[in-house]
């Protein structure tokens, strides 16, 4: 069975690098908050390009404690891509905030020439999501938000590593949060999550917030939360990224094979936007009319495939107060019935690479 993901052949390619790093942790003896997230925190920010990292517990913890240290709560609106994960809105609506959702664009994110027209005086932030492993038009939103006086949130738990004309993603607005949830470009061992951001108040504001809103033990400033990078994904983290760049030009190579040689003219391969890399997080496919029967098609042929998403978060029962109803959104819901993510994972051969392209240049739909 070729999975839709393999995490276990990414491990395996630096396993004694992982293992030695694990045993010299539990070995020290200091599991929360120690020289280990110390180096991770300054190490990532280097990578990406930051001034400040703050290593949290969960990418979903980055979300909310951002629009929450950002003053963003009730009564005010954060625009975000109507076809993002839902964890993006959970982030907003924890905090009390309101979601405002603008149509994707034919790259999976944000159309950024409708962001303008969602605005209204309760507007205070765009979270732009950098979907699939490929960058929002970061020039268009944050040009945007300058002429609004509006906030920037960057969400890049899909997209480590990645650019816009150049530039690290997560460095544009005023709060980049990544994920290192293990499925990740640079995976943790377990959940795991950052912020970066040039604001050295808003760095301090979340080394306080993540620890019961104390900076000296037992003096608590704020009512704040319990959402610490610990010491052990700290460390495998700083072990993972230093192969993260090899790990995003393998796949790069692997979505090079794909684009190539899938030629199925029922199969719409993903587009990257011109200024956008991608470290391709997923290789997401359209597929109009038949997706769940290609997708069985190839369960048939031992391939597995994964929807990222088959419910756009306006349908969810978790956003039925909100009041949207189907046809609200007709592109994220359009997509929702097309998307299919194919096989893509570090460590992926050669020869199941060719399997997968032959198996998908064999579909033909039943009423074809």
């Amino acid at each position: 069975m070729i999975m839709p993901n393999n995490l276990g052949r990414q491990y395996n390619l630096h396993a004694k690098e992982y293992e030695q790093k694990a045993i010299e942790v539990l070995r020290s003896g200091w599991y929360i908050l120690g020289n280990e997230v110390k180096m991770f925190e300054k190490e990532w920010a280097d990578y990406v390009g930051s001034k400040y990292c703050v290593g949290l517990a969960s990418g979903l913890d980055a979300l909310w404690m951002s629009f929450k240290i950002l003053g963003i709560g009730q009564g005010d609106e954060v625009i975000v891509c109507s076809n993002s994960y839902i964890a993006c809105v959970m982030g907003i609506t924890m905090n009390g905030a309101t979601p405002v959702f603008v149509e994707p664009d034919e790259y999976d994110n944000i159309d950024a020439d409708k962001i303008e027209s969602a605005i209204t005086n309760k507007t205070k932030a765009i979270l732009a999501v950098h979907l699939y492993g490929t960058a929002c038009n970061m020039t268009k939103v944050i040009k945007i938000a300058k002429a609004y006086n509006l906030r920037v949130v960057e969400d890049c738990a899909q997209s480590h590593g990645n650019h816009w004309e150049g530039k690290t993603v997560g460095t544009f607005g005023d709060i980049g949060c990544f994920s290192f949830y293990p499925s990740k470009g640079c995976g943790a061992f377990g959940d795991a999550g950052c912020i970066v951001t040039d604001n050295e108040e808003l760095a301090d504001k979340f080394k306080v917030f993540r620890n019961y809103g104390s900076r000296v033990r037992y003096q608590n400033e704020v009512v704040g939360t319990n959402s610490r990078l610990d010491e052990l994904q700290a460390g495998l983290l700083r072990v993972k990224m230093k192969h993260l760049d090899e790990f995003n030009s393998e796949r790069c190579k692997i979505a090079e094979h794909y684009n190539r040689e899938i030629i199925n003219p029922r199969i719409r391969l993903p587009k990257i936007r011109p200024g956008a890399d991608s470290s391709w997080h997923q290789y997401v496919v359209h597929v109009s009319g038949c997706r769940d029967e290609f997708a069985e098609f190839l369960r048939k042929h031992d391939i597995g495939t994964i929807i990222h998403y088959p419910i756009p978060p306006h349908l969810s029962d978790a956003y039925k107060y909100l009041g949207y109803k189907k046809g609200d959104f007709p592109i994220a819901e359009q997509y929702a019935d097309e998307v299919l993510s194919l096989p893509m994972y570090n460590g992926m051969t050669e020869e199941e690479q060719s399997y997968v392209i032959e198996k998908i240049n064999a579909f033909v739909p039943e009423e074809a």
